[in-house]
Formats: structure tokens, C-alpha cells, sequence
């Protein structure tokens, strides 16, 4: 064996333990998922698998459930990802300049994101509770925005409003965090050869920071897309997708599908489109968007 072909051979014995999980746990679940879709799939290993074909996609885009999931999922992820992003960025330009206490409101601003999503969503579930809940007695009893208790999580108008809240929330630490590591990546002299021809801050931060954090922003925004339309913990534990469906979500719903009603194979049916929908959305975003990038 020549020397070029051991040097091969031991690379590829460093990378194979992460293609051997890549393929155990991320593409031999995604071909399973679109085998199962395609059978009316029974937990029963003594029942035969019934191969439907496409009649569980057929039904899929007939059933008004499912719309009003993509929905929900569409605008938790177009609510949430521009708030955590321009709370993230104000944080991370707070944050990047010379304060006492820095390192403790880094790590202030950064607690909500290794908090439990369930710990925080039964948080949220007594902040936004009807009766004796905080945000109720802020606004009726504190500042008489309200004149009665509304009950966030039990009118499918106003349900989804906490479950916005959270998701900002709890990722404003994470953009934060990546936002800072952009700033602090721009070379210092930029802003000193700006403050010598008397650019103020705005100036700065439009003709300088934002221009060469475009890269950052660029992550950032498909990193959070894909994250936005995962949503299911907060939904799952706050309203269990209710009341009436109204806060259902498609990662809720197929796990409802799957899990609650054994509908495999209708579940991975929704979870071969879920998959499909997030793919295409972050490959047009990193194309449209990488564009900009310099």
C-alpha cells in the first residue's frame, strides 16, 4: 500500500464514525419515513403492511387540519424569527461595548436558551393563565389596559400570542450570542477611521456593522427558519394544539397523527412534506441571501 493510499485510509477511518451515524440517524430515518408513507403502516407486527401508494398525500392536501398547522407554522416562523433577530442584535450591541457587568448579562441574556422548553412553557402557562396569571394582573389591575382577565390560552384568537412570546423569548440569547461573535469579528480600525471623519452611530452602524455582518445575519436567518418550523414543545405542553386545533403546528399535529391515533403511515406523510417545505426554504434563503454577502 503506497503512502498516499494509508493517508487515505486513515482519513477515512477518522470520518467513517460520523458518516455511520449520519446515515443510522438522519438518512436512513428520512427513507424509512417516505417508505412508510406510502403503506398503511400497522404497529401490529402480526398485521401485514398495506401499500396504499400515494392516497395518504392525496388526503394529506384534502384535509383542512393540516392547513391550519402549515399555517400556524408559517406565522410562528415569520413572527419569531425577525423578533429574535432584532432583540439579538440590540443585545449584542449593548453587550459589545466596554461595561461593568458584562459577563453577567451575557450570561443573563443567555439563561433562557439552556432552560428546558418545558420548564419554561409551564412558566409561560402561569404568566398567561386567566385567573391570578402576571401578565393579566399587569394589564387590568397595574396599568388598566384591560378592563377583564383575557384568557390567552383558552381563545383560539389570542392562543398562539404566548406561544409568539416564548419563541422570542427564549432565542433572543442564542442571536445574541451569534450577533456578538460577528461584531466582535470586525476589524476595530473600521470604526476608528469612521469616527475620524465624524460618522456618528447611526452612520457606523448602517455603512460599517451591518454591511459586514450580512454572512452572520445570513446563518442566523435560515438557522432560525428551520428552528421556527420545528416548533412543538412550547404548543405541545402550553395548548396541546387546542383549543379547537387553533394552535396546532405540523410538528404537533404529526405527532398526533403518529403517536396519539397510530396513523404511521399518515404521519410520515406529513413529515416527508414537512421535510420538503423546510429543505426548499432554507436553500432558496442561503441562495437569495448569500448573494449579499462580501
Amino acid at each position: 500500500m503506497t503512502r498516499k493510499k494509508r493517508r487515505k485510509l486513515v482519513g477515512l477511518l477518522f470520518v467513517l464514525p460520523g458518516l455511520i451515524s449520519y446515515f443510522a440517524w438522519t438518512l436512513y430515518p428520512i427513507i424509512k419515513s417516505f417508505i412508510m408513507s406510502l403503506y398503511k403502516w400497522n404497529i401490529n407486527p402480526n398485521i401485514p403492511n398495506k401499500f396504499i401508494g400515494l392516497k395518504n398525500y392525496t388526503q394529506l392536501f384534502q384535509d383542512l387540519k393540516f392547513y391550519v398547522a402549515l399555517k400556524n407554522t408559517i406565522f410562528y416562523t415569520l413572527i419569531t424569527v425577525p423578533g429574535q433577530m432584532i432583540f439579538g442584535f440590540l443585545v449584542a450591541l449593548l453587550l459589545n461595548r466596554k461595561m461593568k457587568g458584562q459577563t453577567l448579562f451575557r450570561l443573563l441574556y443567555y439563561l433562557p436558551v439552556i432552560t428546558s422548553w418545558v420548564i419554561v412553557s409551564i412558566l409561560f402557562q402561569y404568566l398567561f393563565a386567566a385567573r391570578g396569571g402576571l401578565v393579566n394582573f399587569l394589564l387590568k389591575d397595574l396599568l388598566h389596559i384591560i378592563q377583564k382577565d383575557v384568557p390567552w390560552l383558552s381563545n383560539p384568537k389570542t392562543a398562539m400570542i404566548p406561544i409568539y412570546t416564548l419563541g422570542i423569548w427564549k432565542g433572543i440569547g442564542w442571536s445574541m450570542l451569534i450577533f456578538l461573535a460577528g461584531l466582535q469579528g470586525i476589524p476595530k480600525q473600521l470604526y476608528e477611521a469612521a469616527s475620524l471623519d465624524g460618522a456618528n452611530s447611526w452612520q457606523t452602524t448602517t455603512k460599517i456593522t451591518l454591511p459586514l455582518m450580512v454572512p452572520t445575519i445570513v446563518f442566523e436567518l435560515v438557522m432560525l427558519t428551520i428552528g421556527g418550523f420545528n416548533v412543538f414543545l412550547s404548543v405541545y405542553v402550553m395548548t396541546g394544539g387546542g383549543p379547537m386545533g387553533s394552535t396546532e403546528v405540523l410538528s404537533s399535529y404529526m405527532f398526533k397523527e403518529a403517536f396519539d391515533y397510530f396513523h404511521f403511515g399518515y404521519g410520515s406523510a406529513i413529515s416527508v412534506i414537512f421535510f420538503l417545505i423546510v429543505f426548499t426554504i432554507a436553500q432558496i434563503q442561503r441562495k437569495l441571501l448569500a448573494k449579499r454577502s462580501f
